[in-house]
């Protein structure tokens, strides 16, 4: 399984593809559409109807991509298939809406991958305990039972990482996965782990049904700072430096139709954003509407108003990736990301920036 957050259950998926393109498999790349002038992107995103990357479907719902001369043909990944970014890294798709750290593994297995655009700040996660586990931090994990996506995801990396940051080693406590959605509510509800690292919407179900709470929160900019030592990006668009050098007009028309996004949810509110979102994403037989707009209004903080990447951010996701052994200092993080594109976005189109961006060094 790939290294990221896995998609809501599968029959809430089912719905979702009704509303979405499918990927195409074999090679990819930007085409132009028949009048010849649009470019044509496609783009998997690791979860569509999920909070952490609600901006892709909302940029299509408020036809922002248009505006901005791109037709971006959404996917959506399935549990059991091919990741997003590594469906990217194969040339399925041009593009994958995923997490930031997957560049710095692929930059590790010598593949060159870039971030484009951050759409936030921090990894959007809870780590969601039963009341009787006793767990508080990372120091509370020794013998525990611990849910994560799948092993090898990115919950797998932040979840050994915040028990290391407390002495506690991974050998020293079990993970298995458990996907999200029904299966992660399952495995509180059965007694099967103590807690569970998930995102909205599965966070507010288990809050709801008084299965779980927050016991360290991963799902804002604050609460990433508090938790993994500082500001840690986390949902981006990744694509193949090979293709973004070969493509600049087609990344940045699908990063200014994002960016534009991005500022449009920091002056709206949770309700206005749900109510532009497709209906399947909102209400379900995990949440009601009521109960996905107050998720997203508590969680609302991990999005990134312009775009840009945070300086510090790239340094914080290696020192993760260094301290579970997946990655050493050798790596060059000037190159798994450009701000290139958003700050041309924003200047573009005269947006006000608030995030410091990133330097060559991260």
């Amino acid at each position: 399984m790939s290294r990221r957050p896995a998609a809501v259950a599968a029959s809430v998926l089912a719905v979702l593809a009704l509303g979405t393109t499918s990927a195409c498999s074999g090679s990819s790349s930007a085409s132009t559409s028949s009048s010849g002038s649009t470019p044509t992107v496609k783009l998997m995103a690791g979860g569509l109807d999920k909070q952490i990357y609600l901006p892709y479907q909302l940029a299509q719902q408020l036809g922002y991509y248009k505006k901005y001369g791109v037709n971006v043909e959404l996917s959506t990944e399935q549990d059991g298939g091919v990741g997003a970014e590594d469906a990217m890294a194969s040339g399925q798709v041009d593009m994958a809406g995923a997490w930031y750290v997957h560049t710095i593994d692929f930059q590790v297995k010598g593949k060159a991958v870039e971030g484009l655009v951050q759409l936030s700040g921090a990894p959007g996660e809870r780590e969601m305990c039963v009341p009787k586990s006793g767990v508080h931090s990372g120091a509370d994990f020794k013998g525990k039972t611990l849910g994560v996506t799948d092993i090898g995801s990115g919950t797998d990396t932040l979840t050994q990482f915040i028990g290391a940051q407390k002495g506690v080693k991974a050998s020293q406590f079990s993970r298995i996965g458990v996907s999200q959605g029904s299966t992660a509510i399952a495995a509180l509800q059965n007694g099967k782990t103590a807690c569970v690292m998930t995102t909205q919407p599965t966070v507010a179900a288990i809050e709801k049904k008084g299965i779980g709470t927050s016991a360290i929160d991963l799902a804002t900019t604050a609460g990433a700072r508090k938790a993994l030592g500082g500001t840690w990006p986390a949902a981006t668009v990744l694509a193949q430096t090979s293709w973004v050098n070969s493509h600049k007009d087609a990344a940045q028309k699908v990063v200014d139709a994002l960016v534009a996004t991005m500022h449009w949810i920091n002056t709206h509110s949770a309700a206005d954003i749900a109510d532009k979102l497709p209906q399947s994403y909102v209400s379900n037989q995990l949440v009601t509407k009521a109960d996905y707009i107050k998720a997203l209004d508590q969680d609302k903080g991990q999005f990134l108003p312009d775009g840009i990447m945070p300086a510090g951010g790239p340094k914080t996701v290696l020192a993760t990736e260094e301290l579970v052994g997946h990655a050493t200092s050798k790596v060059n993080l000037g190159t798994t990301f450009t701000n290139e594109f958003a700050l041309k976005a924003n200047e573009t189109e005269g947006f006000k920036t608030t995030t410091i961006p990133a330097g060559p060094t991260g």
